[in-house]
């Protein structure tokens, strides 16, 4: 099935490449389209979940037949409830503020959710010398960054984080922990933990009020401990991004550490059809067009479009010239997840 879309406002720029791949309303405030979502946003009690074409929730078509949607061997794995992947396009219009993302056991200590959220960024559009950052790169104790974020001291905390050039096709991982941003003039496709759950570090020239609203409902005093002070060197972070040659047609997205929390794959049918396992799947088309067949059915699709395939369709092949991004929850018998 082909899925509608499913954008909103955010309180940072963006959302004209989203327009121009996915159609619906573009900037200047909608950088975010959520995916194939089963998770509500902070704080909403809606907003946030996709709508199969049938107009029911997603959501509410997993959880009353779960193994028809995610497979046995999934939900044995990981529960009724258990998607395990937000995907999302986000179309960075300015940088976004330096923030982490809890890890499972800060989340399941203070926010009562059994997920933190390690994400993964892959990228379809990149501005010429567009960066990402990732990982602090220079010693900050407790008392430091307390300081920095108390005195809205953006250019320090921006500083204090690695950076990268990114082009297309570039994967990067982000653990659960780990101090990052999103450069202005970057699309990509995000895969993560299925929550939406963000602390700002600094956040000068964003609409948004971080000292009341960035930290969780928490206080700055107990969030900024979901923060990592580990110090990153450059195969920290180097072994953290997939880079391949461009246009990559098959093969894995991401790095092998990214296993235990999703899976995202190039896929491409240029010349003979592209077998996919049963389960769960979410393919983002980036170019040209080509059928989906499922069990007896087939689907027309083309460049923008979003398919959703659930387990109960089978094996499933793409043939046509077309080409794009396959997201998935992690395998069945793939490594538990470490944060």
């Amino acid at each position: 099935m082909l899925l509608p879309n499913n954008q909103f406002d955010h309180f940072y720029r963006g959302g004209d490449r989203i327009k121009a791949l996915r159609g619906g309303p573009g900037g200047p405030q909608r950088p975010e389209e959520w995916i194939a979502s089963a998770t509500t946003r902070a704080g909403e009690a809606l907003q946030g979940l996709s709508t199969l074409p049938s107009g029911e929730l997603l959501r509410d078509a997993v959880r009353a037949d779960p193994a028809a949607w995610l497979g046995p061997a999934h939900v044995e794995r990981y529960g009724p409830d258990g998607v395990e992947l937000l995907v999302k396009l986000l179309d960075a219009g300015q940088r976004l503020p330096v923030h982490v993302h809890p890890t499972r056991t800060y989340a399941t200590q203070h926010l009562g959710c059994a997920y933190g959220k390690t994400e993964a960024w892959v990228v379809v559009e990149a501005d010429p010398g567009a960066v990402v950052g990732i990982g602090l790169r220079r010693p900050m104790d407790r008392a430091e960054l307390g300081r920095l974020v108390a005195d809205h001291d953006s250019a320090a905390l921006v500083d204090a984080v690695h950076t990268r050039e990114v082009r297309p096709g570039d994967g990067i991982l982000v653990p659960a922990g780990t101090a990052h941003f999103i450069g202005e003039g970057v699309l990509l496709t995000e895969l993560q933990e299925p929550t939406d759950l963000s602390i700002l570090l600094e956040w000068d020239g964003f609409a948004v009020d971080g000292d009341a609203e960035g930290h969780l409902g928490l206080g700055f005093d107990l969030a900024l401990d979901a923060l990592d002070l580990t110090v990153w060197s450059d195969d920290d972070v180097d072994r953290r991004i997939r880079r391949e040659p461009w246009p990559r047609p098959v093969g894995p997205a991401l790095p092998d550490e990214a296993l235990p929390y999703f899976r995202a794959d190039w896929v491409a049918a240029p010349e003979n059809p592209f077998a996919v396992a049963p389960g769960f799947s979410v393919f983002v088309v980036l170019d040209g067009a080509g059928t989906v067949r499922a069990a007896s059915e087939s689907l027309v699709v083309r460049r923008g479009d979003v398919a959703l395939v659930p387990y109960a369709r089978g094996r499933w092949t793409l043939d046509g010239v077309v080409a794009g991004l396959l997201c998935r929850p992690p395998a069945a018998d793939a490594p538990a997840a470490t944060r």
